[in-house]
């Protein structure tokens, strides 16, 4: 029998909570070959036509040596080599079409200096991993890990880079991209000591600040530090050496994940822990009074880990190709804000470590936001919270569940019927969300809107509905029976499915300054209600 929920959301225009900005419009991935293909592009573009405000977006192995293919887990520009002699060589003919792909999408990378080029690594075993998604994860761990052997050459590597990329692009453009050193040291990517990485960090960040004076460098990018004492312990060594010695630093950087589960016969997500990690490295940061007043990135804020890891291989996963992967998304970016103001440390940026991966079969369950050029319906959850704009104003729901509940609990008895929204000089914009950690058909919600405090009028209402039936390519894919070859008219028609879906318009009678609406959620659904003035 499936339970059915009563839900009244009041929103009071009028309440002004502070400007909105997005956090939530931040990405990542580990090749860096992805970026430049078709496929790549197109997404690029989908991601900058999200928000009115450019999307950042972080790839891995960015000094990588390699011939540039791609792989999983996998990518490289071949940017420094050594001649016979031990002289430096660079070469940037891979990483300027990397970074033309994001100057001309209008993205704004967020640049990733690593990892340690092949002549710079003493690691005597094999450079490049060769990984599948049923190895083990440890084994991608080789000679790119290792910290330099020469931190003069590394240095004048990194200057180089920086001042090619203000000859290439224009140094007024490149000023506004921020850079970022490593990821995730104290897991897999490095395999140096903690003094050692603090050493170079310092190197890295004042070539960088040599070669551009006035950009942004932060750091460490370590992993989740809920119940990870080797996280913590990292952290807080690196934030004293940055203190102790006057490191350059602009914004400080940790990871966040979640940890979905098989649960009886179906996923159950974890974003009590995604939620703990933020907490946790807020908690660490603001052990350090004079870093407090420094912005927080999220290098990584993701349900789990591994994003090449298919649910073929994994089924936890399999929250990964329908809605429900859009509803966490959107319930655990609001949380993030919600962290932040709670912590009192600014939260610049969440990253999701989702972009797509090449030849690869249709909706096999990658962390991806598209299939084969097709996107997902998670894509559809930012392109939502790409409709909020202005400032935030009072929204309450009688079925919202508290912070607090969620990061000891977890959504596990009743769904989270909660809303978030903004007004502007043009209108209001009402997101709707029903998330549950279980990914079962149950507890759809009967939603009453009740808005107050609108500009008086009969205004336009535009409804907008990602669910399992709206904005949800991978129904779609499902209901033409699970090809794997698409063509013609079938892909066209699976294109369109990946768009975000207008389930009605009309009009909202506020001539009182109030109307009330009402809608049917399913779990799992998002609805982003926008009446235009």
């Amino acid at each position: 029998m499936t339970a059915t929920y009563d839900v009244r959301i009041d929103v009071d225009a009028g309440a002004s909570r502070g400007a909105y900005r997005p956090l939530w419009n931040w990405f990542g991935y580990d090749e860096p070959n992805y970026t430049y293909t078709a496929n790549g592009k197109k997404l690029l573009n989908a991601l900058t036509e999200l928000s009115p405000e450019a999307p950042r977006v972080r790839t891995h192995n960015l000094l990588t040596s390699g011939d540039g293919a791609y792989a999983l887990k996998w990518g490289s520009t071949n940017a420094y080599t050594e001649d016979a002699n031990g002289n430096p060589v660079y070469d940037w003919t891979i990483m300027d079409q990397i970074f033309d792909a994001y100057v001309e999408a209008g993205n704004i990378p967020l640049i990733q200096v690593g990892f340690m080029p092949e002549a710079l690594s003493d690691d005597p075993g094999e450079y490049r991993h060769h990984w599948a998604p049923e190895d083990k994860y440890a084994t991608i761990m080789t000679g790119w890990a290792m910290p330099p052997n020469n931190l003069k050459k590394w240095g004048d590597l990194v200057h180089a880079w920086a001042r090619h990329l203000a000859d290439r692009y224009g140094e007024a453009q490149v000023l506004t991209w921020p850079w970022e050193v490593w990821n995730e040291p104290d897991g897999l990517y490095w395999k140096g000591t903690i003094p050692e990485f603090c050493e170079m960090y310092d190197v890295t960040a004042k070539a960088i600040k040599a070669a551009l004076p006035g950009a942004r460098v932060g750091g460490p990018h370590t992993c989740g530090a809920f119940n990870n004492p080797k996280a913590q312990k990292f952290l807080r060594e690196f934030l004293q050496y940055v203190v102790d010695h006057n490191s350059p630093i602009d914004f400080i950087a940790f990871h966040a994940k979640g940890n979905p589960v098989i649960w009886k016969d179906h996923v159950r997500m974890g974003l009590h822990k995604q939620l703990r990690d933020i907490e946790a490295n807020l908690a660490i940061v603001n052990e350090f009074p004079t870093l407090r007043h420094l912005p927080t990135v999220i290098g990584e804020s993701d349900p789990e880990g591994c994003a090449a890891c298919s649910a073929r291989v994994h089924p936890q996963n399999g929250y990964r190709n329908g809605p429900l992967y859009g509803a966490y998304v959107v319930e655990s970016m609001i949380r993030t804000y919600e962290l932040s103001q709670r912590a009192g440390v600014e939260i610049e940026g969440a990253v999701t470590w989702a972009f797509l991966f090449e030849d690869q079969p249709w909706y096999d369950g990658f962390r991806d936001l598209a299939t084969n050029g097709v996107d997902k319906a998670v894509l559809n959850g930012f392109r939502m919270l790409g409709k909020l704009k202005g400032e935030w104003v009072t929204a309450k729901s009688d079925h919202a569940i508290s912070i607090e509940n969620i990061m000891e609990h977890g959504v596990r008895d009743q769904p989270d019927v909660n809303a978030v929204a903004t007004r502007d000089d043009t209108g209001v914009s009402i997101l709707v969300w029903n998330y549950h950690d279980d990914d079962v058909e149950d507890g759809a919600a009967n939603v009453t809107l009740a808005l107050n405090n609108l500009k008086p009028g009969n205004h336009k209402l535009t409804h907008y509905r990602m669910d399992k039936d709206h904005s949800n390519s991978f129904g779609v894919w499902k209901a033409m029976g699970s090809p794997q070859s698409v063509t013609g008219d079938d892909y066209r028609k699976l294109e369109a499915s990946g768009q975000l879906a207008v389930l009605e318009t009309g009009k909202a009678d506020a001539s009182s300054g109030a109307v009330t609406l009402t809608t049917n959620l399913p779990r799992q659904g998002v609805s982003l209600l926008r009446i235009d003035y």
